[in-house]
């Protein structure tokens, strides 16, 4: 018995599959601290914590928020410079424009983020980084507990990739086609 399972690890790492088969494609140590970095940078350009810019809200709907603000910028992170777009949700079901615009804290949810990472890092879904953020900043978790950071929900039927791949424009984007930043 030792000896197959030996054997079997050996031949999964010759195969190049050790890892691959037990890791998931989001959520790990490494799209946890770029998520945190990509904060430091939103949070430096107001888009994020206390002080940062507010717009009027608009109707949204599940998985984001029943209330919405979404911005569209640039952000640099680890010398890569890409698109970005976040988008704060806001709730509870019943919430109001006016509600959210006089105490924004008080209804914020979630702040939800695509950047767009260097050419490589996901080119079946146009190198999208994506991140659920605690207005904190901390990164939130899926059901089972995963850290939603990086290639959220790859391969999966349901999550962001699943989702946004089916947005018009062909650019993962829902909220507008006229993204075409470089």
């Amino acid at each position: 018995m030792q000896g197959t399972m030996k054997f079997t690890a050996t031949l999964m790492t010759v195969l190049g599959l050790a890892g691959a088969a037990m890791a998931a494609p989001f959520g790990s140590r490494e799209d946890v601290d770029y998520a945190a970095k990509l904060w430091k940078q939103m949070e430096a350009a107001g888009l994020v914590g206390p002080g940062a810019i507010h717009t009027i809200p608009y109707e949204g709907t599940e998985p984001h928020g029943m209330m919405l603000e979404t911005f569209y910028s640039k952000a640099s992170v680890d010398g890569h410079e890409g698109v970005l777009v976040v988008k704060r949700n806001y709730g509870p079901a019943g919430v109001e424009a006016s509600e959210v615009m006089m105490a924004p804290d008080k209804h914020l949810g979630a702040i939800t983020v695509m950047f767009r990472r260097e050419k490589g890092f996901d080119p079946d879904n146009q190198d999208w980084f994506w991140v659920k953020y605690a207005p904190d900043g901390s990164v939130m978790t899926n059901p089972k507990g995963m850290m939603l950071a990086g290639r959220v929900a790859k391969g999966a039927d349901k999550g962001c990739i699943a989702c946004h791949s089916g947005a018009p424009g062909g650019d993962y984007l829902f909220t507008t086609d006229a993204i075409h930043m470089k």
